[in-house]
């Protein structure tokens, strides 16, 4: 595929804290990933609702929706998100909790960047076989129901 033609990687960065949102979102996209952001957990919501990210990258300790509760609505909205959670304050507990949830990882502050971006390929990876297995199971059920 051409650049012209290729599907943007969009990752969403979630987090209270306005500077470290903006400094990762530009080192993201240094990397060539099309990276938004949301100041909290409503915000996040907003944005997934209406688009298609690879991956998230989610803030646990956040005033108004923490991050396990927009882990929890965001799996709602769409089962196949990535979510990396990401915390300055966190607890193995807190892991435990965000991977029952349906957290893809769960990474704590300040987290090595190359260790973030290797979780976001990962989660690009996992994107990627939840959509191929959507579309070839939309595809079956297209073909059982033809009558050719």
């Amino acid at each position: 595929m051409d650049a012209q033609n290729a599907v943007p990687e969009k990752i969403l960065i979630v987090d209270d804290e306005q500077d470290f949102i903006t400094a990762l979102a530009k080192r993201l996209r240094a990397k060539g990933w099309d990276t938004e952001t949301a100041s909290g957990g409503k915000e996040a919501l907003e944005k997934a609702a209406g688009e298609d990210f690879i991956a998230i990258v989610l803030d646990l300790k956040m005033p108004g929706l923490d991050g396990i509760e927009t882990l929890k609505r965001l799996k709602k909205i769409n089962p196949d998100l990535q979510i990396i959670l990401l915390t300055g304050h966190g607890s193995i507990r807190d892991g435990v909790d965000a991977m029952k949830h349906g957290a893809l990882d769960f990474l704590e502050k300040p987290a090595d960047f190359k260790e973030l971006v290797q979780k976001i390929k990962s989660a690009k990876a996992k994107r990627m076989v939840l959509v191929d297995k959507n579309v070839e199971e939309k595809i079956t059920e297209i073909m059982k129901n033809k009558s050719w």
